[in-house]
């Protein structure tokens, strides 16, 4: 039952948010890269990095947050990661390191996930980002591009998005 309430509450969320989303800095050029991630089918974290150096940015400038359903009982020192008991039921985010990753105002937020996934989404909406990217069966909605690529094919994903970078002179 309280599953229930919470996904009803975090799809009022996104609706919520969607209509209050600003519009008005979205051709800014890329300064700030940010990665929403699903951790059950991308782990290759490191790449992610290389990614944005590629694109002439600093390690500083590309942050990382993941998701994953269930902490592991193992210890771990990564704290940019949130996981479903994080949200309340109302679908509010209860971890302070994804409420400032989420306020922070990047040029491009890239959300790698596949398909319609609830609690990504719910964070997608809430992001201050300035431009995004989603994938594969992705709620159109949220982003303001979706590519279709296979997401376990990294090199095959960088040249799409860098392909549209460019055309969206986000990049030189």
């Amino acid at each position: 039952m309280l599953k229930k309430v919470k996904q009803h509450s975090l799809k009022k969320h996104i609706e919520r948010n969607l209509l209050d989303r600003d519009f008005s800095k979205r051709n800014e050029p890329l300064k700030y890269l940010g990665f929403l991630v699903d951790e059950t089918f991308f782990d290759d974290f490191e790449m992610l990095y290389e990614f944005g150096k590629e694109l002439g940015l600093q390690r500083k400038d590309v942050k990382l947050f993941t998701f994953v359903e269930t902490r592991r009982k193992i210890p771990s020192l990564r704290q940019n990661q949130v996981t479903n008991k994080e949200f309340n039921w109302r679908g509010e985010i209860h971890n302070q390191n994804a409420k400032e990753f989420l306020d922070f105002s990047f040029d491009v937020l890239i959300g790698l996930y596949k398909g319609n996934h609830k609690y990504l989404s719910a964070m997608v909406a809430e992001s201050n980002a300035k431009f995004k990217i989603g994938f594969n069966d992705a709620d159109e909605r949220l982003f303001d591009l979706l590519i279709t690529v296979d997401l376990q094919q990294p090199e095959a994903l960088k040249s799409e998005v860098k392909k549209y970078l460019k055309i969206f002179k986000k990049i030189d």
